[in-house]
């Protein structure tokens, strides 16, 4: 493969190798990311406290994401000033899974609810400087009329890390400690090969100057298509985090489902299917047709039927085919509107940088939900009012991004 300069807008297509060794490190990733917040945390906030684990859950993924929300927009502005042989994006990905790794171990060994949010901010931090790393590779070097499709690819692991993440907490280990622990040493694996096997070729004239606080703020004034396509993202992740953060206690508590751990392993391997028969398809459609809105539209109206099921029954079948519809839109979702983003990228200089802000709309929502969902669960509507929220925000997004000028 020939590696274009990644200052400009790259021409050569990335191959099968490229691909699949992002997306194993994608997979380590986001199983580091997503079981402790759909599994572990949960289990072990429920086994520290007696009363309120809502709340605690809500303050302390809350807290996690909050630091995420300043992590990776920094980690990529630190990205996109590092020179070197090693490449800038390579020595992050390593870096940052190390921490992450690190942060796991220490949530862990936690036995109190604020030991176990510090512990979680530790890894937030780690996984979150990998993160910006893993991200700006796309625009780095795959041009746009592969985008969306490569997008397809290295989306899949954001829920087949899930599945994995869940399988292997809930049926090949045994205790959340050892969970934590596999979790770490798996980071860091899926890491290595990419690494070591692909290019990261230094770019010349990197600027050394300090990174400054007003770098982070890009004005929708004078980039408006960039404002409106974070604010997309922003609400139909919003809506995603509103409705699931409490999937264990909706199956539990609602569903009255006899084995919520394995319910959650269950909607996640439908969701996982939805996603996998829709995301590189997608993708590949995205591409020949050139466009972006309207598809992106149209699977956030899938996804917000899929939260209006379980608006109106909280039923053992209502939530397996929600999370058929969730995963069939999301699966589009994923591939498509990350292409849609690195179109829209106000320079390709500071592209780690700006998609970290980007992913400032990832992290947000995180601390947002819990706000939102805990008080709606415990005082407006129960779970009908938060899944409810969760359709009416999504919505909301997939017409928004209609007011993005410059993509199709």
């Amino acid at each position: 493969m020939t590696v274009d300069d990644t200052r400009t807008e790259p021409q050569s297509r990335v191959g099968g190798g490229w691909i699949s060794g992002l997306m194993l490190a994608n997979l380590g990733l986001y199983m580091a990311f997503l079981t402790p917040i759909q599994v572990l945390l949960a289990e072990q906030i429920d086994d520290l406290t007696t009363s309120g684990k809502e709340v605690a859950l809500g303050w302390a993924t809350g807290v996690g994401a909050l630091v995420a929300v300043v992590a990776n927009p920094v980690a990529g502005a630190l990205s996109d000033r590092t020179g070197g042989r090693f490449g800038r994006r390579h020595p992050w990905i390593v870096g940052g899974a190390l921490v992450g790794a690190v942060g796991l171990v220490v949530t862990a060994a936690q036995t109190t609810v604020v030991g176990v949010a510090l512990g979680w901010c530790l890894a937030q931090l780690g996984l979150n400087a990998m993160l910006a790393g893993t991200n700006a590779l796309v625009p780095d070097q795959v041009p746009v009329r592969q985008r969306a499709a490569v997008s397809g690819f290295i989306g899949i692991p954001q829920t087949l890390g899930l599945v994995l993440g869940v399988l292997l907490v809930s049926v090949l280990v045994t205790g959340i400690a050892s969970g934590y622990l596999m979790l770490a040493g798996l980071v860091v694996l899926c890491a290595v090969p990419f690494v070591l096997l692909t290019r990261d070729p230094a770019v010349p004239g990197i600027p050394g100057s300090a990174v400054r606080l007003k770098e982070f703020w890009v004005s929708p004034r004078l980039h408006p298509d960039f404002g409106w396509a974070w604010l997309t993202r922003f609400l139909v992740l919003l809506g995603n985090a509103i409705g699931t953060l409490y999937l264990l206690y909706f199956l539990k508590d609602a569903v009255h489902y006899p084995d919520p751990d394995m319910g959650v392993l269950y909607l996640t391997l439908l969701y996982t299917g939805g996603v996998v028969v829709t995301a590189v398809a997608g993708g590949i459609v995205s591409d020949r047709l050139g466009k972006r809105k309207m598809m992106v539209s149209v699977c956030s109206m899938v996804m917000a039927v899929g939260s209006l099921l379980l608006t109106f029954w909280h039923t053992w079948p209502a939530a397996m085919g929600a999370a058929v519809l969730l995963g069939l839109g999301y699966g589009i979702y994923v591939a498509v509107d990350q292409a849609l983003i690195t179109q829209v990228l106000p320079t390709a200089e500071d592209r780690a940088k700006d998609l970290g802000v980007i992913n400032v709309a990832n992290s947000a929502p995180q601390v947002l939900g819990p706000a939102l969902a805990a008080p709606i669960v415990a005082y407006a509507g129960g779970y009908a009012g938060l899944y409810l929220a969760s359709t009416v925000v999504t919505v909301v997004g997939g017409v928004l991004v209609w007011r993005i000028r410059s993509v199709r």
